[in-house]
């Protein structure tokens, strides 16, 4: 650890794994994924869990992975599903490429492994949609490999143990060389569970219950007065604003024209209501009509559809039109009651729900200006 790492030296003894598994014992979270004392862990559960459980919060996740049980209770079932099945199950968690890596993970696994997770990290590595963290997860909790599991729970934790002040991510691989020191020869997989149940019930990132702690008299950040305050992070640059027009084509009969985006990049796989390049400049209504799906008289909907992904922001504009009967290359006429049943994610159901609010026939909304042939 270097110097300019840390602050001034506090005095603080080793921390010890058994001193946090005692504490585990007596106080560890009854997760519907967790295997209970004495059980064994099934592998396919954990799996599961720890994908749906990136970038969401255990709350979100739970009623979630209880649908997906009740529904694909084991690999091999998950592994015969089809892929648009398990986008629409996911709607609503976000980050749809777990979705689509989830299914291939668990074709891979049936193939390539006999319907058996491997039971060390290197191998699992080599899965789809299975990182540094996950692997470590899997391999630590159901085959007590001594893996070090490192999250932004793990993180703080260790950030705090360590008084580590350099600001993430910087601070990454020292987090992650402290975090493996730790990890007990036995009990891999408890001690695992326990470093995360720490960080969600006392570590917590705001208020943290220090007294409460096991590792209270082993932690630096506690002893310095700066516990809190950890880990520190760079300032966060603001995200750009995104542009696009969406349009809404209907049928005479009420069906909806939806496409399916490519399976690579953002929300690959799933249904939307199709749309323009999503970019930095605003778009000229008469310009956007030149992408427009098929030929119909646009008309602009009022208001502006905003969402925000990871790295940016987004506003879409809405054309509402009138279009003929007639299959539409590459695009679905979707009848308005199947509408449900699509694997749709939250931005366009956030279309189609400002889309009908908006086309919903009311005198107020007679004699709207037009574009368009």
């Amino acid at each position: 650890m270097s110097a300019a790492s840390r602050p001034a030296v506090v005095r603080a003894r080793k921390p010890r794994a058994a001193e946090l598994l005692a504490w585990y014992d007596r106080h560890r979270r009854d997760l519907p994924w967790r295997a209970r004392p004495g059980e064994r862990p099934d592998p396919y559960r954990i799996w599961l869990s720890e994908v749906m459980l990136q970038q969401t919060t255990v709350a979100a996740a739970a009623p979630y992975f209880a649908r997906f049980i009740a529904r694909w209770p084991d690999l091999a079932a998950l592994a015969r599903a089809p892929l648009d099945d398990v986008l629409h199950a996911w709607q609503g968690l976000g980050y749809y490429a777990r979705a689509r890596n989830l299914h291939a993970c668990a074709r891979a696994v049936a193939e390539r492994h006999g319907g058996r997770f491997p039971d060390r990290a290197a191998l699992l590595r080599a899965l789809p949609g299975i990182g540094d963290y996950t692997a470590a997860a899997i391999a630590a909790i159901a085959f007590d490999e001594p893996a070090a599991a490192v999250d932004g729970n793990v993180e703080r934790v260790m950030a705090r143990l360590f008084a580590i002040v350099t600001p993430l991510p910087q601070a990454k691989p020292e987090l992650r060389r402290l975090a493996a020191s730790l990890v007990p020869a036995a009990r891999s997989g408890d001690y695992a569970q326990a470093v995360m149940d720490l960080g969600a019930t006392l570590c917590t990132p705001k208020q943290p219950k220090c007294m409460l702690c096991p590792w209270r008299r082993a932690c630096r950040g506690r002893i310095a007065g700066i516990a809190e305050t950890l880990p520190r992070r760079r300032a966060a640059q603001a995200k750009p604003l995104r542009h696009g027009v969406a349009f809404w084509a209907v049928r005479a009969d009420g069906a909806v024209l939806l496409r399916r985006r490519p399976e690579n990049g953002l929300l690959g796989g799933m249904m939307e209501v199709p749309s323009t390049d999503w970019r930095a400049v605003p778009w000229r209504a008469e310009e956007a009509v030149a992408q427009a799906p098929v030929a119909a008289r646009w008309r602009l909907l009022p208001g502006v559809v905003r969402h925000s992904f990871t790295h940016f922001h987004l506003e879409l504009v809405v054309l509402a039109g009138a279009a003929r009967r007639g299959a539409v290359r590459g695009l679905s006429w979707i009848a308005p009651e199947a509408l449900p049943d699509q694997a749709l994610p939250s931005l366009m159901k956030k279309v189609i729900a400002h889309a009908t609010s908006a086309t919903r026939p009311t005198p107020a909304r007679s004699g709207r200006a037009r574009i368009g042939p």
